[in-house]
């Protein structure tokens, strides 16, 4: 959970985004108004340093579809949308996109991190250690071969460690309320604290694809809701 002090730094990190986006106090829903009525197609948003699809240099405004793998080399990062769904992917990272033969699109997060917001409808999030089932809902994946940081940052998602003897544990946050280290095999959730992901960003990824997060305008001065 977090405390005040968590709420006055997610709030700074917020009005520092929201500045370096040409947006200030007034003017925040105005932006989100312009950002809902764009058309959110599917492709890069913004590039930095070095990020391929399928292993080719990627451009700005390129589309990213189901069957393609988006990697991030030392530095690099992309921001890029699928449909009604949104992703902030770091440095070092490796993404795919897939679509199971019942139509559930299947996301796998192979290795680093990315921040993702998703529209209505079922997804599965695979990573070396867990399943994740989710239904409109925003989270954060840090993906190791032995360990998954996850964080729900809102909404619901049915977590399943791989491996012999785990349970699914269903989770229902509202903000970043249960950040979590899952491994493999029966016993190998642990809690965690909330890592390398903003309000800020999260914010910004919703409005891409013409929503707000549910947490908006819920931050007061002081930190508390």
């Amino acid at each position: 959970m977090f405390d005040k002090r968590d709420h006055s730094a997610l709030r700074r990190v917020m009005l520092r985004g929201f500045a370096l986006a040409g947006v200030a106090g007034g003017g925040v829903l105005g932006w989100l108004r312009e950002a809902a009525a764009a058309n959110p197609d599917s492709g890069m948003r913004s590039i930095k340093g070095d990020v391929r699809i399928d292993g080719a240099p990627a451009a700005s405004g390129q589309p990213v579809r189901p069957g393609q793998t988006v990697t991030t080399g030392p530095g690099g990062e992309a921001v890029f949308v699928i449909g009604r769904d949104a992703f902030l992917q770091r440095g070092n990272s490796s993404f795919a996109i897939e679509r199971s033969g019942a139509g559930v699109l299947v996301l796998r997060y192979l290795s680093g991190k990315v921040l993702s917001v998703f529209g209505k409808g079922r997804k599965t999030l695979m990573t070396p250690t867990a399943t994740i089932g989710i239904r409109g809902t925003a989270c954060y994946i840090e993906a190791e071969e032995e360990r998954t940081y996850f964080c729900l940052c809102y909404g619901r998602a049915m977590l399943t460690p791989l491996g012999e003897g785990a349970q699914a544990m269903t989770l229902h946050t509202s903000h970043h309320e249960r950040p979590l280290y899952v491994g493999i095999g029966k016993g190998s959730i642990e809690p965690a604290h909330v890592v390398n992901h903003t309000d800020a960003e999260l914010t910004m990824l919703e409005a891409l694809v013409g929503r707000k997060p549910p947490f908006l305008g819920k931050l007061k001065d002081g930190g508390a809701y």
